[in-house]
C-alpha cells in the first residue's frame, strides 16, 4: 500500500479525533481542588518542630489542646500545612534526593541566602543547578525526610 501525502495527512487528522473523542469520554477522576497538608510521623516532637520552625522558617499553627503531646502543625503557604505526628520508630530509610522527597518553593535568586544561612546553623545540604537555570537545594530534617528547597523555573 503506498501512503500519499494526503493519506498521512488525513490519517492524522482521523487519529487526532479519535484521540480528542478518548479524551473527552475518559473518567474524569476525584477533582482535587486544592493542597491541604502532609502528615510526617517523627520521633523526637520537640526536636523536628524546632527544626520546622528554626531551619525552614514555617509558622506554627494552633493545634487542639487534645492532640499537643502528639502533634504540632505548620503552615507551609495559605492553606496548605504540614503535620508533625509523634510516633516513629525507625529511621526514614528511603532518604535519597534521588528517590522520596518534598519540595517547598523558595523565591527566585535566593540559593545562595538559603546557603549561608544553612552553613550558619551547620546544617548539612546538597545544592545543585537545574536544566532550567534554577537551584535546588537538599537538607534533611531530624528524622531523614529529605526536603528539597526549589527555586522557580528561570
Amino acid at each position: 500500500m503506498k501512503i500519499t501525502y494526503k493519506s498521512a495527512l488525513t490519517l492524522l487528522a482521523l487519529t487526532g479525533l479519535w484521540y480528542n473523542a478518548q479524551a473527552q469520554n475518559a473518567p474524569k477522576g476525584i477533582n482535587i481542588v486544592s493542597y491541604n497538608h502532609v502528615g510526617l510521623a517523627v520521633k523526637d516532637l520537640k526536636e523536628s518542630a524546632t527544626f520546622y520552625r528554626e531551619i525552614l522558617g514555617l509558622s506554627p499553627v494552633n493545634v487542639p489542646d487534645n492532640l499537643l503531646a502528639i502533634r504540632r502543625w505548620f503552615q507551609i503557604a495559605p492553606g496548605q500545612e504540614l503535620h508533625l505526628l509523634l510516633g516513629r520508630k525507625d529511621p526514614v530509610s528511603n532518604n535519597d534526593k534521588n528517590a522520596a522527597h518534598f519540595s517547598l518553593s523558595i523565591p527566585s535568586n535566593s540559593a545562595d541566602q538559603v546557603e549561608a544561612f544553612l552553613k550558619s546553623k551547620g546544617v548539612p545540604y546538597h545544592r545543585q543547578q537545574r536544566f532550567d537555570g534554577a537551584y535546588q537545594i537538599y537538607v534533611t530534617d531530624p528524622d531523614g525526610y529529605v526536603i528539597e528547597l526549589n527555586e522557580p523555573k528561570k
